[in-house]
């Protein structure tokens, strides 16, 4: 099993950089388009759409995806519309997302189930079209990120994990996982900064590790959240 998921995933490495490394923007953009209608087709099972609605949902989803695309390819400043969709985002992770696992939300309305799903799908094809645009080893960098957290989060709470991080959530997840991860991403940040020449490297260090292990509470907010929202929907 686990033999397989790593050929997989060398696999899927090789076309994602080929596809980051050679696709023109255009080509990109396309591709990320394509990614988030297929997690708005999954968001929309997960909301319990079916029918026309589901339909209507992923329609909207391209649409919104297409015109911030022309925004950009039509407008000098499209800053502006990037930014309030990336604070919508920061609004729905730092408050909305951790209330809604305090309480234990079980939300109903398929509508606000919707919301909440272009609140999580749309400004991740933005960012993933807007730090390419910057630069594309940004990009790997920031998904690199995401990659060791994981594995090292897997590979320590299967190999130490006793202390489960929220059995009514996720009976897996365990915080000697959360602190392999946070071991994980240390060791990457540091591998990744001694490459680094010049005096500013000495203060970018502190900086990246802060904001490194900033981001491991965000994604174990995350994982945490996905669960829920399986848990809710009754999918696996």
């Amino acid at each position: 099993m686990l033999k397989s998921r790593i050929i997989t995933a060398l696999i899927m490495l090789v076309l994602l950089l080929a596809a980051l490394f050679g696709l023109p923007t255009s080509g990109w953009a396309a591709l990320v388009i394509l990614m988030t209608l297929q997690a708005s087709v999954e968001w929309a099972r997960l909301s319990k759409l079916t029918g026309r609605a589901a339909t209507v949902y992923w329609v909207a989803t391209l649409f919104i995806m297409l015109s911030l695309v022309w925004v950009d390819a039509s407008t000098a400043v499209p800053q502006l519309t990037h930014l309030f969709i990336y604070i919508i985002a920061a609004l729905m992770w730092i408050i909305v997302v951790p209330t809604w696992l305090i309480v234990g939300w079980k939300v109903e309305n398929r509508m606000l189930m919707a919301l909440a799903g272009w609140a999580v799908i749309i400004p991740t094809g933005l960012a993933m079209m807007d730090l390419r645009q910057i630069s594309p080893w940004l990009l790997l960098f920031i998904m690199c990120l995401v990659w060791v957290a994981d594995s090292a989060a897997y590979f320590a709470g299967r190999r130490f994990g006793k202390n489960k991080l929220a059995p009514s959530i996720s009976p897996g997840k365990t915080w000697e996982g959360v602190a392999g991860a946070m071991l994980g991403v240390t060791a990457y940040i540091v591998l990744v900064w001694s490459f680094y020449q010049g005096l500013a490297q000495y203060a970018m260090l502190p900086i990246l590790l802060l904001a490194a292990w900033w981001w491991v509470g965000l994604a174990v907010i995350g994982d945490l959240f996905e669960s829920a929202i399986k848990r809710q929907a009754g999918v696996k």
